[in-house]
């Protein structure tokens, strides 16, 4: 009898357990729908916020429980979200000057582009990329050393026994 309720429950917990696959990323099911979503490259908490309206779907609901249907649902409206322009993470892109919202892979290659394009025409920032600084106005002084190594003491003196 007790093991048969021991057999009953572990479902139910493994359920919660499960790794659910959203848009290439990997969520652990025993955390809740909006901070999961917040996980994935390009989602802010600000979006997961608004995928979890505009969906209609409960914040603290385990990601673990959510069916198929409701998988495709969000991976659907990520790609494609219906949500103001503000909440958008490229704005007059610099290409086609459209406005867009970028996630995962999308979202590295563009970011890798810009970059190699501020190195090509020599811009303040493209420089400084190069140069592995620190692009606006901290200090370097004490912070951003590459060559971070060994410090130079002084020289050991080795004692001579007679």
């Amino acid at each position: 009898m007790e093991i048969e309720q021991k057999l009953k429950e572990k479902p139910k917990e493994k359920m919660g357990e499960r790794l659910v696959r959203i848009m290439s990323t990997d969520i652990p099911g025993n955390i809740g729908l909006y901070p999961g979503l917040a996980r994935i490259k390009g989602v802010s908490w600000s979006l997961s916020n608004a995928v979890c309206i505009k969906l209609k779907m409960d914040k603290k609901k385990k990601i673990g429980a959510l069916t198929e249907e409701e998988i495709r649902k969000i991976s659907e409206f990520i790609k494609n979200p219906n949500i103001p322009i503000f909440l958008f993470n490229r704005r007059k892109d610099f290409d086609t000057g459209e406005d867009k919202h970028l996630v995962t892979n999308d979202l590295d290659l563009k970011k890798e582009f810009d970059i190699k394009r501020l190195k090509k025409i020599k811009s303040y920032r493209g420089i400084r990329h190069a140069a592995k600084q620190p692009l606006r106005g901290q200090r370097t002084r004490s912070h951003f050393r590459t060559n971070k190594g060994k410090a130079a003491g002084g020289k050991k003196v080795r004692k001579i026994k007679k």
